[in-house]
């Protein structure tokens, strides 16, 4: 008789954190469905969390170590010789060349996985290299650095109080398909029809009608790479029609006055051609958000992956701040979470900016991570601190970082590579060793991360659902062993890990739930580890609270406004105004699918059946200009690649923009991923720049990327051949 079991479990496919239930029969999952008593999700869930099963099922994901044969296939070996290997290959690299010879490069799971999120520390610390990048640096660093410069820390992130807002200004982000970004709110939609439901307003700022634009109340179509003058614009008008408590701000904040004098340059006047937004409806739109009850800008990766995203980023702050809705119920708030990982990356020296440069280029770090643009050239640039070996924990970054293709080609070059990932990806395939971490259903979950930046505080920690195969690691232990046979220990800290090196020799085993024990005892809730696993649905600790000045961590404890770094923004933007773009001119965007926001989810059939979604959205003006027809194959050429795309005409698109989603181009994996080798597509990441950067943090441009469209078989051919 085979016994039906249930268990709780938290999904950590993308930030929304639902909850699942899972159904076992005789150990093994047999049925995933929402956990309707969650305190966070109440029972919704995406496609995402639904093909949980499916991914722990797949036949090609790795459930071994293996390493890399001459001929690109990969051959099974055993953990212990896996680790040796690495341990040896790594040490004797640093050793003739230096710690810096080895760089890092973790992807998004990292801040999914609070195991794996607590030993970044230990094997960077174990590995003393400053060439530690990660996904962040692609479509995060613009918000930690005007979180930095703002309030001290990179990790005091305001979101928007969506729940009690009735006036939600959304900039750059697609919140219906994303489940939220820096902004943990499962069931978006459901969110958003109860703020229309109690007379709330809507309105979404991007160059596509987008998802959540079609449900919001309006849609402002604006040039990309345009929004720091945009909402700086709003801001200004707020200023003109004395809307702006200045005294308040003269009290709560430095460099006010700075800040008052640069705005005279953004008029809804001046911005109006830059943004492609006319001027009475910047101005209608700063006055609706001053006289809302309660209103909150947001913006996210739109904002963030352009040339001002710091500014941009800083900008939507700014809004907030001067129409009195930062730290005011219903407009953007701080989360209180249970485990304040802000105070904890303080702790571990991960909260900075510009403490160390790029060797090449010299880009600065932002809370210890350098830009991933810097990889390619840090490879393959001669000197002291090249880097000869790569390690990457669960991150595809010739998919998800710019020019994919050079990077590809400096990755066959390295002496060495090793990947913690359970895929062989268009990455991955050049490691020597791949060390796979355990399925999603056989890991234990805590929140940490996104609890710093959720709609509404809680605190959930769910067991194993179902348990470890005998020879199956998690990914944390796989980072911890390697910090120990490179010399480190599990804290990251020098001189503590030394002692419990030593302990280890007399059977001290780490315990990282005792780690995740004393977070909790020492955070705001003073809580006991024991009673949190007890509530595995979660413990809900209330709405967010009123209020900013707990997370401003300045001496003063004043919002700093007028960094050098933001100044000079301000000057290069005013610059740029001058400069509209050409009418001809076209510019690519990135979009994400509601199924699919990683790279690695395409070799699941359940998330990529149905349409084809790697196609390249263009208005139909813009086809009409280039010769090129609906379901056609057209060139898309950029300074730095050239290659063919499908296209689908849309009037969703902003005429001068067009549209890639991000994370497919898997031809030359098919033989390992055999499903998402079906349905392949191109890297949008080919077609950008790794030399054109933001300016104040290093990343990747993105969004706004300069292209041209033509056809591949011109007009007057086709039309004679027909």
């Amino acid at each position: 008789m085979n016994e039906t079991t249930s268990k709780t479990l938290v999904c950590e496919l993308c930030e929304a954190g639902c909850g699942l239930q899972v159904e076992l029969s005789q150990g093994a999952v047999t049925a995933v469905r929402g956990n309707e008593r969650d305190v966070t999700s109440k029972g919704f869930v995406c496609p995402k969390g639904l093909a949980s099963l499916a991914l722990d099922q797949d036949p090609d994901r790795l459930r071994t170590p293996v390493q890399r044969c001459a001929d690109g296939s990969f051959t099974p070996i055993s953990w212990e010789q896996a680790f040796d290997t690495v341990a040896q290959r790594l040490t004797a690299i640093q050793k003739a060349h230096g710690r810096d010879a080895v760089a890092v490069y973790m992807g998004t799971p990292i801040v999914h996985k609070h195991g794996a999120l607590l030993m970044r520390a230990a094997l960077l610390s174990a590995l003393g290299t400053r060439n530690a990048t990660s996904a962040g640096s692609q479509d995060s660093s613009p918000r930690f650095a005007a979180s930095y410069f703002l309030y001290g820390s990179a990790f005091a992130i305001p979101v928007p109080d969506i729940d009690r807002t009735q006036f939600f200004l959304c900039i750059g982000a697609n919140p219906l398909v994303s489940n939220g970004s820096f902004l943990t709110a499962p069931n978006m939609r459901g969110r958003l029809r109860a703020l229309q439901a109690r007379g709330g307003r809507i309105v979404v700022v991007d160059p596509r009608r987008t998802e959540t634009a079609q449900a919001a109340d309006e849609h402002v179509a604006i040039t990309p790479g345009s929004d720091a003058a945009f909402v700086l614009a709003m801001t200004q008008v707020l200023l003109a029609e004395r809307r702006i408590d200045e005294a308040t701000l003269e009290r709560c904040t430095r460099n006010w006055l700075a800040i008052r004098a640069r705005l005279r340059d953004y008029t809804p006047e001046r911005v109006a051609d830059y943004t492609g937004v006319p001027a009475a409806t910047i101005r209608r739109l700063a006055l609706e958000f001053a006289d809302a009850q309660s209103s909150a800008a947001y913006a996210r990766l739109g904002v963030c992956n352009h040339a001002f995203g710091t500014l941009g980023s800083y900008a939507v702050d700014l809004l907030n701040l001067t129409a009195g809705r930062l730290g005011q119920v219903g407009g953007s708030l701080f989360a209180t979470p249970a485990i304040d990982l802000g105070r904890m990356a303080r702790l571990m020296g991960s909260d900075g900016y510009a403490r160390f440069r790029s060797r090449v280029r010299g880009l600065p770090e932002i809370a210890g991570d350098l830009p991933a643009a810097t990889l390619a050239e840090e490879m393959e640039t001669p000197g002291d601190g090249q880097v000869r070996a790569f390690i990457t924990y669960a991150g595809n970054p010739v998919l998800s970082t710019p020019n994919g293709q050079r990077l590809a080609r400096a990755l066959g070059k390295l002496d060495f590579m090793v990947s913690i990932d359970f895929y062989v990806n268009e990455t991955t395939r050049f490691a020597d060793i791949i060390l796979p971490p355990c399925g999603p259903f056989a890991e234990e979950h805590v929140d940490l991360f996104f609890a710093n930046a959720a709609a509404h505080n809680a605190i959930r920690w769910t067991g194993a659902a179902a348990p470890r195969g005998e020879d199956e690691r998690c990914d944390w232990e796989i980072m911890l062993e390697l910090a120990y046979r490179l010399g480190g220990g599990p804290s990251g800290l020098r001189p503590l890990d030394l002692l419990l090196r030593a302990a280890r020799r007399f059977g001290y085993r780490y315990s990282l739930q005792q780690t995740v024990d004393l977070a909790l005892w020492f955070g705001p809730y003073r809580l006991r580890g024991a009673a949190v696993r007890a509530a595995p649905d979660g413990i809900d600790l209330g709405p967010l609270q009123a209020g900013f000045e707990r997370r401003v961590f300045h001496p003063d404890g004043r919002i700093e406004l007028g960094t050098p770094a933001i100044l000079s923004a301000f000057a290069q933007q005013a610059q740029a105004l001058a400069h509209p773009r050409p009418v001809d001119e076209l510019l690519l965007i990135g979009r994400r699918d509601l199924r699919s926001n990683n790279s690695w989810m395409h070799n699941l059939p359940k998330l990529v059946s149905g349409r084809a979604r790697c196609v390249l959205l263009v208005h139909p003006d813009d086809a009409r200009r280039a010769g090129v027809r609906d379901g056609e194959q057209a060139w898309l050429e950029s300074k730095v690649h050239c290659a063919q795309v499908p296209v689908q005409l849309s009037d969703e698109m902003r005429p001068g923009v067009v549209s890639l989603p991000h994370g497919f181009g898997h031809a030359g994996i098919a033989r390992f991923q055999r499903v998402a080798g079906e349905h392949a597509g191109v890297s949008a990441n080919d077609w950008t720049d790794d030399q054109e950067v933001e300016a104040i943090v290093g990343q990747s441009i993105l969004n706004g990327v300069k292209v041209r469209l033509r056809a591949v078989v011109p007009t007057a051919a086709r039309d004679a051949s027909s």
